[in-house]
């Protein structure tokens, strides 16, 4: 079919229709009033709404709120349309049902330039993560990267207090991603697109956490020359995460539980009290409980922030996700700075997976970045590594039953897996940090196996 065919026919609106209600994807078009004129088969599929329910109405009363939570851009007036987002959204079918769909708004605009509504178009991805699950092929949930058991029933609690605005208390050793988990808690909810701020309560000097936190009237001490909102207001319908809570001092505990029973504070130096709409997560690298007890931590308080408590395991407890982690790092390394494809040696991961990392995943991440600063190859060798992972390698007791493996069953493994190590050491039997071990023990092996093209 000719290019003026293939026009002449998506002129006509009955075709065009014909062809938008047969695409895999839901969609949406609305004008700038909000009143919907295009919903297709597959967004009624979705949704749960019939077109005849929802066209001609406003989006926002159609489906009882914003079809795009709190990232609508038409709540505000004039709306603050963009040529193209995107993100993913939770949203509430007609029968009730919570959906997880990823999201295209495309603004739309005549001949003249001016905006005449958005199209929106979206795929349910619900039950992508159950189906990864399953297959074993889950690697990361909201930018954490891991595949560890752990880590696993670390992201279905996520999945699951997302749906709810109930307090979360994340604990965690140093390094080891609370903010992110936090992030991840506030983005799989309804408040995902409105502010999350964090706040680390350890870093903020104690004359100026209050005003930091509530804000302060113009005049209120030396130096307030105009009023200033504090982090609670500036959260309004999002999230704050309160880090390193155990920091705070008693008269701060007192205020902050004030605001968790009341959802009202009011800035340093007012009078007007002002009610906000924020969901709390705090995080601690203590133990929450023995601050309690050892009178450093209000009790009433920890009851209101550990409502929902999160644990995240050390890196030294989950070893499974530092060749994971790594390769995420080196890529990340690839993306920013144009370097070559490196990769990390059997020797190095090896004197990696017996490394303590008391630092965590940051830790971690600081080697990669002084190994690829320092390696000169394709290669990141033992030698690359920083000097506390390279004396390891005279003091390490090697552990695992790496006397199970021999170079055939192991070349042959890898050579049934196309090169996949956790596939190989699935087939072999052994944990996947065994077989890097032996890998690092046997440096030529991977030189010798067959990959297929």
């Amino acid at each position: 079919m000719s290019d003026y065919a293939l026009e002449n026919l998506m002129c006509h609106r009955d075709n065009l229709e014909s062809v938008l209600d047969n695409l895999k994807e839901g969609i949406i078009a609305h004008d700038m009033d909000r009143r919907i004129f295009f919903f297709n088969t597959e967004a009624e599929r979705i949704t749960g709404y019939q077109r005849e329910e929802v066209l001609g109405r406003d989006c926002h009363k159609a489906f009882g709120s914003p079809f795009c939570g709190e990232r609508c851009v038409f709540c505000e007036h004039p709306p603050r349309l963009a040529g193209k987002s995107e993100y993913t959204v939770n949203i509430n079918t007609k029968g009730g049902e919570q959906r997880r769909i990823e999201m295209t708004v495309t603004s739309m605009q005549d001949t003249d330039e001016r905006y005449t509504g958005v199209l929106t178009s979206f795929r349910d991805i619900t039950d992508i993560f159950s189906l990864k699950e399953r297959a074993g092929e889950l690697t990361s949930f909201g930018n954490i990267i891991g595949q560890d058991s752990k880590m696993i029933a670390i992201f279905k609690q996520i999945k699951d207090v997302a749906d709810y605005d109930y307090p979360v208390h994340i604990a965690g050793d140093t390094g080891t991603g609370k903010e992110l988990v936090a992030a991840a808690i506030h983005n799989e909810s309804h408040r995902g697109g409105a502010p999350f701020v964090p706040i680390n309560c350890g870093a903020l000097p104690e004359g100026l956490i209050e005003s930091e936190l509530f804000g302060h009237v113009k005049g209120a001490f030396t130096g307030a020359v105009r009023d200033k909102k504090g982090r609670f207001e500036l959260a309004d319908v999002g999230s704050v995460f309160l880090d390193e809570v155990t920091e705070l001092s008693n008269n701060m505990q007192a205020k902050i539980l004030r605001f968790l029973q009341e959802g009202q504070f009011e800035r340093v130096g007012g009078e007007q009290t002002i009610t906000v709409d924020v969901r709390v997560i705090s995080a601690t690298n203590k133990n929450l409980k023995d601050a309690v007890k050892r009178g450093k931590f209000r009790e009433d308080l920890y009851y209101r922030l550990n409502v929902i408590p999160i644990h995240l395991p050390p890196l030294r407890e989950r070893k499974i996700d530092i060749p994971l982690l790594s390769e995420h790092f080196l890529q990340e390394a690839r993306e920013r700075y144009g370097k070559k494809k490196l990769r990390i040696s059997g020797k190095a991961m090896s004197l990696m997976l017996d490394y303590r990392w008391p630092g965590n995943v940051r830790e971690l991440q600081n080697a990669i970045q002084f190994a690829i600063v320092k390696s000169n190859g394709r290669v990141i060798a033992a030698d690359d590594l920083p000097l506390e992972l390279r004396d390891l390698e005279n003091i390490c007791v090697r552990r695992g039953p790496s006397h199970k493996l021999d170079a055939d069953s192991v070349r042959s493994a890898l050579e049934r897996t196309g090169g996949n190590k956790a596939k190989a050491a699935k087939l072999l039997g052994v944990g996947r940090a065994t077989l890097y071990r032996f890998l690092g023990d046997h440096p030529d092996l991977m030189e010798t196996v067959n990959l297929p093209f």
